[in-house]
Formats: structure tokens, sequence, C-alpha cells
């Protein structure tokens, strides 16, 4: 059983890698239900701006042609295929992959699935996994966040940026908040933020420091790179720690002699690694996020949402950066 009234589910594909516009939405017959998959509706998905990275092929690792993208969702159980346990027809459900989720419909081994909790909405919860799981494991594990320390996050306004900030917040530390527009510091400064910060400004160090009382940062969440990256090491206490998570202002050179002469620690987070080389403390951390959303304590912020049909604008939306809060398709 498919829960949908269409006659085949339809797909956003392409035969190669390029810009939204060399996709299109075509029919994709539904594929058979293996051992321990499921089948899910798909209801709603999440864009980020590695799902148009990787479209262009321009992401670090390439994937398989052709091509699906899509990373993030939410839908609804159609169907389970033997020795499946935890999951029925008709639950609501989450789930990442790599690629295949800009469509109607998607089979997935059972273990990509996760229950969503009460009062969670599905568009909420299909930007959700991916950007808390890799603001927690950057926060706690890899950046050690302790109450009463400083969090300084550049591109706070982002997916990601948003759940370090309510993430920060929750960890007890001050939070400080660098994004590029009125609307985005709003957005940042409603999602808990201590205070915001024109990251254009050319004075935004010395407004950092005068907002901590004069005192460098105890960490700072890197997503932005190139000229961002060395002046926010600069701005690291002694012992502080940068946490590398993204790049899209390009790939920053730093001078070794800056972690030397502050005894601070340059610190990559890949969440898809952690989930490849750490799969039992992954599971962990996403029991730990989903348990902080079911109290309300952790909620994505949605800017926009697009009709499947949109993909196209929705997906260039999501590569300009302009928007404050998430950017949702929905396939019905």
């Amino acid at each position: 059983m498919v829960v949908s009234d269409r006659a085949m589910p339809r797909a956003v594909s392409s035969d190669s890698f390029g810009p939204p516009e060399a996709y299109a939405l075509v029919e994709a017959p539904s594929k058979p239900l293996e051992t321990g998959q499921v089948r899910i509706a798909i209801k709603a998905a999440g864009i980020s701006f590695v799902d148009v990275l990787t479209a262009r092929g321009e992401y670090q690792v390439k994937p398989p042609l052709p091509f699906i993208p899509g990373s993030e969702g939410a839908g609804i159980v159609a169907e389970v295929g033997g020795d499946v346990t935890g999951f029925a027809v008709g639950d609501r459900v989450v789930f990442s992959a790599w690629g295949g989720l800009f469509a109607d419909e998607v089979v997935l081994p059972q273990r990509a699935l996760r229950l969503v909790p009460d009062g969670m909405e599905l568009i909420s919860a299909a930007v959700f996994p991916v950007s808390y799981a890799t603001a927690w494991h950057a926060l706690v594990d890899r950046g050690q966040l302790k109450a009463g320390e400083t969090l300084l996050v550049l591109g706070a306004a982002g997916a990601t940026g948003l759940a370090a900030v309510q993430i920060g917040k929750h960890l007890g530390a001050l939070v400080i908040a660098l994004a590029s527009n009125a609307e985005k510091r709003a957005l940042t400064l409603a999602s808990g933020a201590d205070s915001a910060i024109d990251g254009r400004a050319e004075d935004w160090r010395d407004k950092v420091k005068a907002t901590n009382g004069n005192k460098p940062v105890d960490v700072v969440f890197d997503l932005v790179g190139g000229t961002m990256t060395e002046p926010a090491f600069r701005s690291l206490a002694w012992g502080g720690r940068h946490l590398i998570i993204g790049f899209p202002a390009g790939i920053a050179a730093l001078r070794t002699n800056l972690p030397l002469l502050k005894g601070a620690s340059l610190i990559g987070v890949d969440i898809r690694q952690f989930g490849i080389f750490e799969p039992e403390r992954s599971e962990a951390n996403r029991d730990t996020i989903f348990a902080l959303a079911a109290r309300g304590i952790l909620k994505p912020a949605i800017a926009h949402i697009f009709p499947l049909e949109d993909f196209a604008e929705a997906m260039n939306a999501a590569a300009a950066g302009q928007s404050a809060g998430r950017i949702v398709l929905v396939m019905d």
C-alpha cells in the first residue's frame, strides 16, 4: 500500500550535475520493498545550501548519477517490509538520506527512521535532525561548551546557526550571534541569542568583545569560512575552541602561530562521518535533541514553504541564503 492518490510518484532528477534548472520533475516508479526496509510517503523536505551544492556536483563527495537531491525529510509510513519492528503504516516519521528526498516517496532502511514526537509538525520535523544533530555534536562532543562560557556563532541565522544558538542557551552559555541583516538578527534574538551583531560591519570584533564585557570568547561556531575565520579565531580566549562546520564563503588559511599563542584548538565537525564511525553516540545525541524538541526547547524556524513543482525556485532561494529561517518543499 502506498499513501498517494497519484498513478506514479514524482521525483526531482537529473542525469548530470548542475544548477536547479538542470533538474526536472519526472515520474519515478516505486522501488520494490526489501527485508528491513520501509516505504514512506514524503510530506515535507528541507533544502539546505549543501543540498544545492551536492546537486551542482560541487560538494566534497559526489553521489552517483542519476541524482535526486534532498537529504532531510518527514512523512507517513506507507508500507513496511519483513523484519521491520517499531514502525507501522500511518506512523509519522522523520529521516535523513544521501539524496533522494525531493520526491513523493522514498524507500529507506528502518535504521534511517525516527518517530516524530507528538505535537511536532511534519514541516518542522523535516528540517530538524541534521541541523540540530550537527550543532549538538559540535558544541557538546567537539567544543565541550560549558555553562558560563561565551559562544560566538557566525552565520547564526542559518539552519545550523540557529540550532547552535538554541543549544548554546540550553547549555547555559552567553550567546553572541553574527548575522548579515536586521531580519536575521531579529530571528537570532527570538531564538535565544543574548546579542546580535552585524557580521558585515568592519568593527564586528570590537562589538563582540564589548558585548562580552571586553573579554575574548570561549567557543566559535564557524559556519561561514572565508575572511571571517581568521578574525574569529583571533577573538578566542586562552584555551578557546574554534569549530569548523562549513565554509560557503571559501576555505580559509590560518596562520599556525595563532593556535600556539592562544593555546586554542581548531576543531573540525563532520556529522556524516561521526554517524559512520560512532553510530551509537550519534544515535544517543539524536535521542537527546528529539527529547528537547518534544519539550519545546529546540524548534527550527521556517521562512518559506514551496510546493514540489517549484523546486528550482526553492533551491535557488536556499542557495541565496537571504531568508531568515528554513526553506521547505511540501509534496501535497
